[in-house]
């Protein structure tokens, strides 16, 4: 299935918008209800494909899941010993979190099991993950890519690993796999990284030990159940974050969105460009920050991006690209090599569409440079990348004509009422059924 959003030029942003539940915290909550022993109950889950697809695992290995409804989801937990060996290979759609995080849990199963996904998920690299599990003890069949055959009854003995590039989902993939491990794993950063599972684990009453960058556990405990209340997603409101930052018009209010330290780099980014950003009602919703987000129209100015900054806003990079292409002057970015392994070629995908739309853009093997300008119109491949095809699509608010962006089915991984959402706020976007003329 192809979808295409064509996309009008507008200058306004305003309203009262609530995005999505988070997208790791779904997943994890999904992973951690499962193993855990007794009833966990979830509000706020995101219902988009990627975590549907970790959901759907989890059944496939005979847990017992009520929902989603009306984000609302059931689990009733066989603890860390009881999933049982799925009657088919576990199918993960595009999502890399549900692939690599599973790939720890399956590591400790008495049985086999194989993973694979969609033609996106098909060419993401899985080494990062594989070696240290190898190291652990586990066996697992692969050429560096899904599918991966991960072989059960295998001895898992913790491992002291100190990740070559900054990555939660490795982490969190060694934690997991920790939690079947003889004696003690640790996994050190060389920055920080998002610290859903560390925060979640402890909410399931498993001791984590944290000091700095480098997180421990000992494996053989047990989870307990728990209830979750998920934040509305950062990744998601980042959209409308530049939107209304870039907009002629604009003041949004984005409610309930998670401001897990890990994660705000996009504010921490964009506030240096001179995005008038403000936070309300400040408070903390099972064990993770939240906020309502208020953003105003401004004018950006280009910045070279801290390096520190680059993990915390490492999915938020797209539309990042789309607020340098609006500041005055030059934006550079370094450090951010991850971006090359995404859903897509991130760099290069969003330099080659923001050359489309008349901005010069210079992809870097880490990077790139970008000098602000006049968006034009244009015609966009997302290719199939829910956070590309998104972010040209908050560019329209600042196009001197119609932007189209193909390949955008994807959306619906993370985000599912995107367009009718960005249709309340102010934005001329759509998705006819059938287009026979691009240029329309």
């Amino acid at each position: 299935m192809t979808q295409t959003f064509i996309v009008k030029p507008s200058s306004k942003l305003h309203g009262t918008l609530r995005v999505p539940g988070d997208k790791s915290i779904s997943h994890r909550a999904i992973m951690l209800g499962a193993l855990a022993e007794g009833t966990t109950h979830i509000n706020g889950f995101l219902e988009g494909e990627d975590t549907l697809a970790t959901l759907a695992a989890f059944q496939a290995m005979g847990v017992s899941i009520e929902g989603p409804h009306q984000r609302e989801v059931t689990i009733h937990g066989v603890g860390l010993h009881g999933l049982q060996a799925p009657s088919a290979p576990l199918y993960l759609g595009n999502s890399g979190t549900s692939m690599r995080l599973l790939s720890g849990i399956m590591a400790g199963q008495a049985f086999s099991v194989e993973m694979g996904g969609d033609a996106s998920l098909s060419r993401r690299p899985m080494r990062r993950v594989t070696e240290p599990l190898t190291t652990m003890g586990a066996w697992i069949e692969t050429k560096g890519t899904p599918p991966l055959k991960i072989h059960g009854r295998q001895r898992l003995q913790g491992i002291n690993y100190t990740l070559p590039v900054a990555s939660a989902q490795v982490k969190s993939c060694l934690l997991l796999a920790g939690l079947y491990a003889q004696g003690t794993t640790c996994v050190t950063a060389p920055a920080p990284t998002r610290d859903h599972t560390e925060r979640m684990l402890a909410g399931f009453g498993y001791p984590v030990q944290q000091k700095g960058l480098r997180v421990c556990l000992q494996g053989g405990g047990k989870l307990q159940a728990n209830s979750i209340e998920v934040p509305a997603d950062i990744s998601s409101a980042a959209f409308f974050i530049v939107g209304a930052s870039i907009a002629q018009s604009a003041d949004v209010l984005l409610e309930h969105v998670g401001i897990n330290p890990t994660r705000i780099g996009v504010i921490n980014i964009l506030r240096q460009m001179g995005a008038d950003i403000s936070l309300h009602n400040q408070r903390e919703v099972g064990g993770e920050p939240v906020a309502d987000i208020r953003v105003c129209a401004s004018q950006l100015h280009g910045i070279e991006i801290p390096k520190e900054q680059v993990p915390l806003a490492i999915d938020e990079f797209p539309v990042l690209f789309i607020a340098a292409a609006c500041a005055t002057g030059e934006t550079v970015l370094t450090g951010a090599q991850e971006l090359r392994v995404k859903e897509s070629d991130r760099i290069q995908v969003m330099a080659e569409g923001l050359r489309a739309v008349g901005i010069n853009a210079q992809p870097t093997p880490d990077g790139m440079k970008i000098q602000g300008g006049q968006i034009r119109g244009g015609v966009i491949n997302s290719h199939g990348d829910h956070r590309v095809a998104m972010a040209f699509t908050i560019a329209a608010l600042r196009a001197n004509d119609t932007i189209t962006i193909k390949d955008c089915a994807n959306v619906a991984t993370s985000f599912p009422n995107f367009l009718e959402l960005a249709q309340t706020a102010g934005i001329q976007a759509r998705s006819p059924k059938f287009i026979l003329d691009e240029k329309e």
